[in-house]
């Protein structure tokens, strides 16, 4: 297990963790920790804490809340109790999705021979009804205090699909749609970077016999991760890879075919004149040229 937490595309933090652990164990300290250094740099500035449903943790969310400038927006595992609270959103859900469906085989009717396929091509044609909603919830026991939490409710053909977040952002600062959307979807992202640490760079492979060697493992491939973001950021911002994933920064700059020769004043990198990524290469080796003059 891994605990690699990201701002954007920077990693913050890289910690091998046993497997039959809880998956928050260690979070809160680790959370402590990177607030406290960004804290240090930049005192005033606003911090959204972002996580699935293992982190929407009383301790965690206590000390978000009790720091100011600091908020939070968790996943939260659905139950029967929330399921209820949502009756009234996912009736209107439904009978918004019907409507919508039923105006759109009308119109179908008009056009083709009436038959069941109709309704199969009506679905295709109409998106499905999203609402969003906020509630006042508390956990009978985990949590300490009633929180916000704000439910999806998408319906469909196939039904219904309820998810649900917690957050210490108020209704006032964000409304439950926009606090969703734009707040909460933007956690994928950080998936994205996971996988490319643990896809292009290999953070998985972990099979030492020692904890302390996997974990050194873990260090090499975030070491790595970060010079490669380093690279994307600095140096390819202004050519077609600026915004690629590693594995093809790697494909196309890493991988290439060349010939090196050795002197005592100089190494030469011949690149073949076909290479179509050898302006990219140049104009990622001029910035590093410059910065290391600049360093």
């Amino acid at each position: 297990m891994f605990y690699t937490p990201y701002l954007g595309k920077h990693l913050l933090a890289a910690k091998h963790r046993p497997s039959n652990v809880d998956p928050a164990a260690g979070a809160l300290s680790e959370l402590q920790r990177v607030i406290k250094q960004i804290r240090t740099q930049w005192k005033n500035v606003e911090i959204l804490v972002r996580g699935d449903s293992a982190y929407s943790r009383d301790d965690i969310m206590t000390w978000c809340e009790s720091l100011p400038g600091v908020d939070y927006v968790f996943g939260l595992a659905r139950n029967s109790r929330l399921i209820q609270m949502t009756t009234t959103t996912q009736n209107r859900a439904k009978i918004e999705f019907e409507q919508k469906l039923s105006t759109v085989v009308s119109f179908l009717e008009t056009v083709f021979k009436p038959n069941e396929q109709l309704s199969e091509l009506a679905c295709d044609l109409i998106d499905n009804s999203i609402w969003h909603k906020s509630l006042d919830y508390q956990t009978r026991e985990s949590w300490s205090r009633s929180r916000r939490v704000v439910c999806k409710v998408e319906y469909g053909i196939k039904g219904n699909n309820i998810r649900f977040v917690v957050t210490s952002l108020s209704t006032n600062k964000v409304p439950p749609g926009q606090l969703y959307r734009q707040k909460y979807c933007s956690r994928g992202e950080m998936e994205n970077r996971f996988k490319e640490q643990q896809l292009e760079l290999f953070s998985d492979r972990t099979s030492t016999h020692t904890f302390a060697g996997n974990q050194l493992r873990l260090w090499f491939s975030s070491l790595a991760y970060v010079l490669m973001n380093a690279l994307r950021s600095q140096c390819l911002a202004k050519t077609e890879l600026q915004n690629s994933q590693i594995g093809t920064i790697r494909t196309k700059i890493w991988k290439l075919g060349a010939l090196i020769t050795i002197s005592s004043r100089r190494i030469l990198i011949a690149i073949t004149s076909s290479s179509p990524s050898k302006h990219i290469f140049a104009a990622a080796y001029r910035c590093l040229k410059i910065l290391l003059n600049t360093a």
